[in-house]
């Protein structure tokens, strides 16, 4: 049981509520957010019809703040938008769903004017704008706005997106634009992407840069801006209505053939039953690194010879894709698919495969990760002398997986670290050198032959000779 000094909800209603007012003044005293708060809490209970009129004028007060928040008042920045977007959502939604609406609409607005006065580099500011965007879905839905003045504020909306506070915004409103709605949307944004950008005179045009063409002109990104917003919210918008041809349309032939576009597309086209027509799209990509793995289009070319009913050459690709990248992904799909007992014999032919493999720590990795650890340990001491210890990310991890059974393997793998991390003098990685050293310590009583390898107090005499100058790691040592 807690303390009765502890602070939770139970105790501190002890105090009584006289009590507990007297300490929300006091702490309210020298804290605006608190009045804030606490005001909203009165209005909503005393005059809910007053609440949006409270909302409003805290928005109307942050539009118009010029002051440069600095990263300690980041903090109080947020929770004060948070706490108007809740007040939105959560008490005048309940009283008044247009209103709420309405203030959401007025809340997202902000964006510009916040952004322009402070550094969100750790995106707190942005979750915020995020949620607020989700929020206008269920609002709409509640006060069924009508679909064509919808429809003009998501456009305004969209064109305003400089902080990618309106991502998503179609889908989440994309039931209560409807079919009216969304034609209409689609029909402004056609009628914009007609609208040429006006180029002013040669001798008026503002350069904003330079670049290896030349000057780069104000207009010039307005004209590259409006080309990509178009053509995002088209795309967006086909998706709502489910027309995957007004998609595609917009890309051109070129950029159709960009792997990651056919990827996205070929989802498209399978999931409207079109599956001929997605391995077609995926199989006329243009690959820049053709030897270079695209998980990706691997997996969408898969998927679509599996819609055709093509299930061999699904199972050959699988196959394939495991061989050249070691995708553990891939083989536990392609095992899954074999008839009982076939799948033995092809996880030791996969695992041989895997131990001959080019790339020895993407074949470490994949070994240890299966997990088949007696393989993993005998690729490293087989491979010894190629370990690279400047790849911790994969060395670590392995070390740390054969340890128990496979103390010689993880030994060599902690001493391709210490010794990279000595021989390059990377003094970032002396402490974590330090640490790797004491395990081959530990682990040496639990080797039985060290073979044709160094025993540990060999190798730590070489390294004192060879690096006995380098104090700082010694000292970590010692």
């Amino acid at each position: 049981m807690a303390s009765k000094k502890t602070l939770t909800t139970e105790n501190l209603e002890s105090l009584g509520a006289r009590r507990l007012a007297e300490l929300l003044m006091e702490i309210a005293e020298g804290d605006a957010a608190t009045k804030r708060r606490l005001r909203l809490e009165l209005t909503a209970r005393e005059a809910p019809e007053a609440l949006g009129a409270e909302v409003r004028k805290r928005l109307t007060q942050i539009a118009r703040a010029g002051s440069f928040v600095d990263w300690h008042k980041m903090r109080d920045l947020t929770a004060d938008l948070e706490a108007q977007r809740s007040a939105i959502i959560d008490k005048v939604a309940k009283h008044d769903a247009a209103e709420a609406l309405d203030l959401m609409w007025r809340f997202m607005s902000l964006a510009k004017s916040v952004y322009g006065r402070c550094d969100d580099s750790n995106g707190i500011v942005g979750e915020v704008f995020s949620a607020a965007c989700c929020d206008l879905g269920p609002l709409a839905q509640a006060a069924k706005p009508d679909p064509i003045a919808l429809a003009d504020r998501v456009f305004a909306g969209l064109n305003e997106n400089d902080y990618g506070q309106y991502d998503g915004l179609i889908e989440t409103l994309s039931s209560s634009l409807g079919a009216k709605g969304l034609n209409h949307l689609k029909e402004r944004f056609i009628e914009l992407s007609k609208t040429p950008v006006e180029v002013p005179p040669s001798n008026e045009r503002k350069v904003i840069g330079w670049g290896s063409g030349g000057a780069t002109y104000a207009d010039e990104i307005t004209a590259r801006r409006r080309e990509r917003i178009t053509r995002f919210a088209l795309q967006e918008i086909a998706d709502a209505q489910g027309d995957v041809d007004s998609f595609i349309e917009q890309y051109d032939e070129k950029t159709r053939k960009v792997p990651g576009i056919a990827v996205e597309i070929a989802g498209r086209l399978l999931a409207a039953g079109r599956a001929e027509e997605a391995l077609s799209t995926i199989d006329a990509a243009k690959h820049r690194q053709p030897d270079w793995p695209d998980l990706d289009w691997e997996g969408a070319r898969i998927d679509a010879l599996e819609a055709l009913g093509r299930g061999d050459e699904a199972q050959a690709a699988r196959w394939s894709c495991f061989e050249r990248t070691l995708s553990e992904t891939h083989l536990r799909a392609y095992l899954k698919r074999l008839p009982d007992f076939d799948d033995i014999d092809a996880v030791e032919r996969a695992l041989d495969h895997a131990e001959r493999h080019t790339s020895l720590l993407q074949a470490l990795a994949f070994l240890v990760s299966w997990p088949a650890l007696d393989r993993a340990a005998r690729l490293v001491t087989r491979r010894a002398v190629e370990l690279d210890g400047d790849h911790y990310e994969f060395l670590a991890p392995a070390a740390e997986a054969l340890a128990a059974k496979h103390p010689l393997a993880a030994t060599l793998a902690l001493r391709a670290m210490i010794t990279f991390t000595l021989t390059k003098a990377r003094s970032k990685r002396y402490r974590h050198a330090a640490r790797h050293l004491a395990e081959c310590e530990s682990l040496a009583s639990a080797i039985k032959e060290f073979g044709t390898f160094e025993t540990h107090a060999a190798f730590a005499a070489r390294l004192k000779a060879e690096h006995g100058r380098k104090s700082g790691f010694w000292g970590l040592v010692s």
